[in-house]
């Protein structure tokens, strides 16, 4: 269920794999997909499995729309945006991928914690800067980051003109595959612009590819029949 799960002070940080779950066939099985109303009675199952392991009455995701929309999580509801913010204790924040980078944020001190979707889109729009922004402008000074698995930039693979305006975009993003078409590194772009906004990041899926890891979810390596794996964060 947890590929990755630390607690550092009073916040806890997790990111899954694909074990523990329900769901069967190309989404098994701790597919998190979905959420709310629309979500299969599967995925529901799941994330009611993976709350109970975390030790939370719920998991608080949204509805990921690839923008830099954050919003700030005080209630119940699935929110249309690429981020969420809470200073509620005890609220697991989910942000759910299947080739995506996923971000979680802490400021402890403050008592701030968030997580960000960045795909292709959301790396251009700047959602991760806008969470950082969206934390500062509520009390956090000292922002960490964690950064998940994702497609790497060795097969991120993307039409030239495409790539080359990503890069435009967020300079360094630019990417080779290994068979020698034009790609994109969005997991590179993420960590630079944490950088460039004074967050100190720790890459956890620096060794990892989704699309060549069958430990996770990858809608590129799946199709239409991925799953979503996800990264959370409590504030304890």
């Amino acid at each position: 269920m947890f590929w990755f799960r630390e607690t550092i002070g009073e916040v806890e940080v997790a990111v899954t794999d694909r074990q523990g779950g329900v769901s069967v066939g190309g989404r098994s099985s701790l597919d998190l997909g979905g959420a709310g109303r629309a979500a299969a009675p599967d995925v529901v199952t799941n994330h009611a499995r993976l709350a109970d392991a975390l030790g939370v009455e719920e998991l608080r995701a949204m509805s990921q729309v690839h923008g830099a929309d954050v919003v700030m999580v005080d209630g119940a509801g699935l929110p249309e945006c690429d981020a969420l913010v809470t200073d509620v204790r005890g609220v697991a924040l989910l942000v759910r991928v299947a080739d995506c980078t996923p971000v979680v944020l802490a400021d402890a001190a403050a008592g701030l914690v968030a997580v960000a979707h960045a795909g292709r889109a959301g790396l251009v729009d700047g959602v991760v800067p806008a969470t950082v922004e969206a934390m500062r402008s509520r009390g956090a000074t000292t922002v960490r980051a964690w950064v998940g698995p994702r497609a790497c930039g060795r097969c991120y693979e993307l039409p030239e003109e495409m790539a080359d305006a990503v890069d435009a975009a967020v300079p360094g993003t630019r990417s080779t595959t290994s068979w020698g078409t034009p790609a994109v590194d969005v997991g590179a772009g993420v960590l630079a612009q944490l950088e460039a906004h004074d967050v100190e990041a720790r890459d956890l899926g620096a060794d990892s590819c989704t699309i060549e890891d069958e430990r996770f979810f990858s809608y590129r390596r799946q199709g239409a029949e991925s799953g979503r794996f996800g990264a959370l964060v409590v504030l304890r």
